[in-house]
């Protein structure tokens, strides 16, 4: 059992920067990853950047640069910094945590989303 409540989405002009925070609670024994994912009307659901317990970080190519992933408050809360944001960044954005629970198996929990809308 883990809840992950989201909050700092909006309305931003192009070229403007947003923060977003999750914090997890709960059950967060060993949540090796935290995250966020997004997810653009008529679009999957992909991935933004995610932050493992040691650190190690991956981005989607199309926000390297702009966005920072970070992990704080004993590692169960993750921040997202959003720079120069664009209009092809409006999506609802997902919190995401994963646990290991075996070899190739994993459990996933998400936030409700917020929504991030960028103005031209």
């Amino acid at each position: 059992q883990v809840q992950l409540v989201e909050s700092g989405g909006g309305l931003v002009q192009a070229g403007g920067s947003l923060r977003l925070s999750c914090a997890a609670s709960g059950s967060t024994f060993r949540l090796n990853d935290m995250g966020w994912y997004r997810q653009a009307p008529g679009k999957q659901r992909d991935l933004v950047a995610t932050i493992t317990s040691g650190g190690s970080t991956n981005y989607a190519d199309s926000v390297k640069g702009r966005f920072t992933v970070s992990r704080v408050n004993a590692k169960n809360t993750v921040l997202l910094q959003m720079n120069s944001l664009k209009p092809e960044d409006t999506a609802v954005y997902y919190c995401y945590a994963g646990r290991k629970t075996g070899w190739g198996t994993w459990d996933d929990f998400w936030g409700q989303g917020t929504q991030v809308t960028v103005s031209s």
